[in-house]
């Protein structure tokens, strides 16, 4: 008997799958997934993915821009909307009532159908992002909303082909990065729309709204003569579930992150789904990189979805460029985990220069495009980018920068003078950034003497202090060594004290040393106190300068 006469005898015989509609949800209820892990040396457990090594190609990168954008950038009122309009008393709540109405009557589900993105240009941004000098690009494949930005198998009524903007997103992005040259990623948040959503069960506790449920447990049932007529609200908001333990406490949802401490555990169904869904978009878009939004790996450890999707990507990977050329971004690892993937630190950097490979991703604003960033001019300046590069790159690690995107998917004027700005900088000091290596040490100056912590996924970038123009950062490149000064001396003079007589007894002696964007030999002179270089006239980005001394 083939497969497919089996499939019909089971769903006549068995009541759970005589209510399938076709055969793939049928089949989908026997096996629990239907997308194959594709095969190779990986295996979907940590050991077998320790083997992983960082592909060259993305350590030469160094730097990539990231378009974190969705329906929660319809409202332009900042991140975490779809979760915080349903919180009574929040800003996103206030804001929600005023602009759509009360959550019971217009949820999230409703601002999905009023995004339309009539004004997206992916190539005209592509072109501008590759100008500045992102070498990848990533794009938002889905939040913890749960609603998917491309055609997806899995959230087939829920995803940007059907409602919203009615286009393909993700197609969109990753026609436009190849045809300008850069590798192309997607990021996937989406495992976690199980707690995440569940302020959407709530209710006012006062006001003439009280007691009256938002509308994250709406069925498919009550959407009879409704826009969404036909559609399951439960397939976004996934609500059918138990509440989390102290749900009402909004700060749960981070001491529950790594689905621990009284968090509801997903079922089953809700896992493998999650596996087909991001196995689909692996193999329909190709991505070169895949950032997840989780600590260790997606549903880890109350699943091997994760795992699973890991293995897929290498064994792919190594089936059509003969090596593992793709990579996989967590948080928050142990020492096994490091080894597996590439470790991401959001809105913070590492401290030390680290033996493996790894990432910070940061935003110059508000993760989800905020009208309010934009009015009060609250942005990351650029200066405040390329700082952050030079510390990020000294220490062994990329730079993925989050450039908000408006509603109808175009960015303000304010962003666009901040990327032109990095994208000139680049241009003058590329060299000491792509390709390079971490020097034998990261850096010198008063700001090493301040460096915060990391907390949780990291969130110390700032909390450390400012730049000056005796704070030093350095790369390598064959022989060569890149000092990138963080600021211009007033007299005129940088000292680096890593490169005195004493440190550089028996090497080389320094034959030239000359300011990147300038083609004039500087003089310099070594001493007992360091190597002391005399400046040319300042560079028009002078918060930032590369000294290349050979």
């Amino acid at each position: 008997m083939n497969r497919r006469d089996l499939l019909k005898k089971l769903a006549l015989a068995i009541p759970a799958l005589a209510v399938a509609k076709d055969l793939e949800a049928a089949d989908f209820l026997i096996n629990g997934y239907k997308e194959k892990m594709a095969r190779g040396p990986f295996q979907p457990n940590w050991e077998s993915l320790s083997a992983f090594q960082t592909p060259d190609w993305f350590r030469n990168a160094k730097f990539g821009i990231w378009a974190h954008w969705g329906p929660q950038c319809q409202p332009e009122y900042g991140d975490w909307y779809a979760r915080e309009m349903y919180m009574e008393g929040s800003r996103q709540y206030k804001y929600h009532q005023q602009k759509y109405g009360h959550p019971s009557k217009y949820g999230f589900k409703d601002v999905i159908n009023d995004w339309k993105a009539e004004q997206w240009n992916p190539e005209e941004l592509m072109a501008l992002y590759k100008k500045a000098g992102a070498k990848y690009f990533m794009a938002l494949a889905n939040h913890h909303d749960n609603f998917d930005l491309f055609k997806s198998k899995y959230q087939k009524g829920w995803n940007s082909t059907k409602i919203g903007p009615k286009k393909d997103l993700i197609a969109g992005w990753e026609r436009a990065s190849r045809n300008n040259g850069l590798y192309f990623g997607v990021s996937v948040h989406a495992a976690h729309a199980w707690s995440w959503m569940e302020t959407s069960q709530r209710s006012d506790k006062s006001g003439p709204y009280a007691g009256i449920p938002y509308d994250g447990k709406l069925t498919k049932v009550d959407g009879k003569g409704q826009w969404w007529q036909g559609l399951d609200p439960q397939e976004l908001y996934e609500q059918s579930h138990p509440l989390s333990k102290n749900s009402s406490d909004n700060g749960m949802i981070h001491q529950q992150w790594n689905w621990g401490n009284g968090v509801t555990v997903p079922s089953k169904e809700y896992c493998e789904k999650f596996y087909n869904r991001t196995i689909d978009l692996i193999n329909s878009y190709n991505p070169d990189l895949v950032y997840f939004d989780d600590t260790a790996l997606p549903l880890w450890p109350v699943s091997d979805a994760g795992l699973r999707i890991a293995a897929h990507l290498y064994n792919r990977s190594i089936k059509k460029h003969g090596k593992v050329e793709t990579v996989v971004f967590g948080k928050i690892l142990d020492e096994l985990q490091r080894k597996c993937m590439v470790w991401d630190i959001e809105r913070g950097q590492s401290n030390t220069i680290e033996p493996l490979p790894w990432q910070t991703d940061t935003c110059i604003g508000s993760w989800h495009y905020d009208r309010e960033v934009y009015r009060n001019k609250r942005y990351k300046s650029a200066k405040t980018v390329i700082q952050t590069l030079a510390d990020v790159v000294s220490k062994n690690g990329n730079l993925l920068l989050s450039v908000p995107v408006r509603g109808n998917g175009t960015i303000d004027e304010q962003e666009r003078e901040i990327v032109e700005e990095i994208g000139e900088w680049m241009a003058v000091n590329g060299e000491g950034i792509y390709d390079t290596r971490p020097w034998k040490v990261f850096g010198e100056g008063p700001a090493m003497h301040s460096l915060a912590p990391l907390s949780a996924q990291g969130f110390n970038e700032g909390k450390g202090k400012p730049f000056t123009s005796a704070d030093i950062r350095f790369t390598s490149k064959d022989n060569v060594i890149y000092a990138i000064v963080l600021g211009y001396p007033e007299n005129g003079e940088v000292l680096i004290t890593g490169l005195n007589s004493n440190t550089r007894a028996g090497m080389n002696q320094l034959s030239s040393v000359e300011m990147l964007g300038n083609s004039q030999k500087l003089l310099f002179k070594e001493d007992d106190m360091g190597l002391r270089i005399q400046l040319p006239e300042k560079p028009k980005f002078n918060y930032a300068f590369t000294l290349k001394i050979v």
